[in-house]
């Protein structure tokens, strides 16, 4: 009989745009539910303005992403969806780019992602220092 478990965590991401590594996060929650077993481990922002990502970390990835949104959607007055800082429509249109959730294997109780590898929040949301993310795990 498979069992559904989830729970949210806070993470606050600041006045900057922001790629936050939750791996360690998705591998501690995973100890705690997984109990050794197989199974999937969703990962989901319930925010209009920030999405998850699968991607390397700390060899420039991060940066690179987030250079890259910005030259895709730039901070600027094209935005029709104006309230909060100057550019902030683009942050609504993020998450059609990255995605607001992930799936993820688990494998004898841990994720079964590649060697470089890591569950991210991607925020560009200057206006909103402080997102919940929803961990649930079918096993």
């Amino acid at each position: 009989m498979s069992t559904f478990r989830t729970h949210t965590i806070s993470v606050t991401t600041g006045s900057t745009e922001t790629v936050a590594d939750l791996t360690a996060d998705c591998e501690a929650y995973l100890r705690e539910v997984a109990d050794g077993g197989d199974g999937l481990l969703n990962v989901f922002v319930p925010h209009a303005t920030a999405g998850i990502a699968i991607l390397e970390t700390g060899a420039g990835s991060d940066t690179d992403l987030l250079s890259a949104l910005r030259d895709l959607l730039p901070a600027d007055d094209r935005w029709r969806h104006r309230h909060g800082s100057p550019g902030h429509g683009r942050d609504h249109v993020l998450p059609a780019f990255v995605p607001p959730h992930a799936t993820i294997p688990v494998i004898g109780g841990g994720m079964a992602l590649g060697t470089w590898q890591s569950v991210c929040l991607v925020d560009t949301n200057r206006d909103n220092p402080e997102r919940q993310v929803r961990l649930s795990f079918l096993g």
